[in-house]
């Protein structure tokens, strides 16, 4: 399991390292607000296409395959901008990463659920989505002192390396899990299976966690500053609620594993944590800043794995890398929605109200979930 904490790691620090230090740190290649929003984009846009694809591959001809050959996709793309070390690389390398990242990144998800029996899934996915939290939390801060160092053409040689050896890792460590008989399915049972409440409200929650999260870790810096915090604090704030997801995945998957907490409950206690803690977020005061913090980190890290425990137990294995990519794109769609829809409440009234409205949306997926309980 190790190499694939270890990929899931790398997805993450691959993502943030570089995202968090664009637009202070490569004014050769980042000319506008436009370009640095485009070279951001590359790399969630290419998991947001991609991502499905690859589960699809997985599940034809093996998901250790697709682990492998996405890790050495990953170094190989890293690479490109070590040897060239040109502004238009950047763009080549980001692009790659992403598309590599898109492989081996519901590859891993699909392993963890194939060498897990299903009565450890809730503590695998928890461990999973520590080390990729820990990759979130990390990437910024390790990313910006190896560019303070050596700049971006150093953290993308770390970044090779560290794909290349995990790569070699999970050769030597993972074991060969062969792709399983599947029947036929076609258009109209792909549709049935992916409409499936089953699928939906795991997928549904996940993604609304993910949007919970990107929006506290993009806008409560700005409630800080507007409440006369420095960069400290508000760094502070911001790894508070990371260190705190990270923490409770583990601890959410291992009570799912024990009876003492259902998948429905669960997620329907993430998704009040959270929208209670952008109900802070909308207070004035340092104190409900970090109160804020808190129950974000703690609403989603409750929920992201008991949410891919569900997605386990309710999908054929034969089909797991088709549901594992798919809801990863879910998720994508989340990271991106969750702040753009924030932004644009808060460009009509005042950022509280946006953090109002999530709260709101977060909420009615609590009546839903009633409604399915029903």
């Amino acid at each position: 399991m190790w190499p694939l904490y270890a990929a899931g790691f790398t997805t993450a620090f691959g993502a943030h390292a570089v995202a968090a230090s664009l637009g202070g740190r490569s004014s050769d290649a980042v000319t506008s607000l436009m370009t640095l929003g485009a070279l951001l984009a590359l790399y969630d846009g290419a998991e947001i296409l991609l991502k499905p694809v690859f589960g699809a591959v997985s599940d034809r001809i093996g998901a250790r395959p697709v682990l492998l050959l996405g890790l050495l996709g990953f170094a190989v793309a890293s690479s490109t901008y070590v040897v060239a070390d040109r502004p238009g690389w950047l763009w080549v390398a980001r692009l790659g990463q992403g598309a590599a990242a898109s492989a081996f990144s519901p590859a891993a998800s699909t392993l963890v659920a194939r060498l897990n029996p299903s009565a450890r899934h809730g503590r695998a996915f928890g461990s999973y989505g520590f080390y990729k939290s820990l990759g979130c939390t990390a990437g910024p801060l390790l990313g910006g002192g190896i560019v303070w160092l050596g700049g971006f053409r150093l953290l993308f040689g770390v970044m090779t390396v560290l794909a290349a050896a995990v790569a070699v890792w999970a050769l030597l460590a993972v074991p060969v899990v062969p792709p399983l008989p599947r029947t036929r399915q076609t258009v109209v049972d792909l549709a049935r299976r992916l409409t499936d409440p089953a699928f939906l409200r795991p997928t549904v929650a996940l993604a609304a966690a993910t949007a919970a999260l990107s929006v506290g870790v993009g806008f409560l810096p700005v409630t800080g500053a507007s409440d006369g915090l420095g960069t400290i604090a508000t760094g502070a704030a911001v790894s508070l609620l990371a260190a705190t997801a990270a923490v409770v995945q583990p601890r959410s998957g291992r009570a799912l594993d024990a009876g003492k907490l259902t998948t429905r409950t669960g997620i329907a206690a993430g998704l009040g944590l959270a929208a209670a803690g952008f109900v802070c977020a909308a207070l004035p005061g340092v104190v409900f800043l970090l109160i804020a913090a808190a129950l974000i980190g703690a609403g989603t890290g409750v929920i992201t794995p008991l949410g891919f425990a569900a997605l386990a137990a309710s999908t054929p294995p034969e089909r797991l890398g088709q549901t594992m990519g798919t809801a990863e794109l879910g998720r994508e769609l989340g990271d991106a929605g969750g702040p753009l829809l924030v932004a644009a409440v808060a460009s009509i009234a005042v950022l509280d109200a946006g953090y109002v409205v999530l709260a709101v949306l977060l909420a009615l997926g609590l009546l839903t979930l009633r409604r399915a309980r029903s």
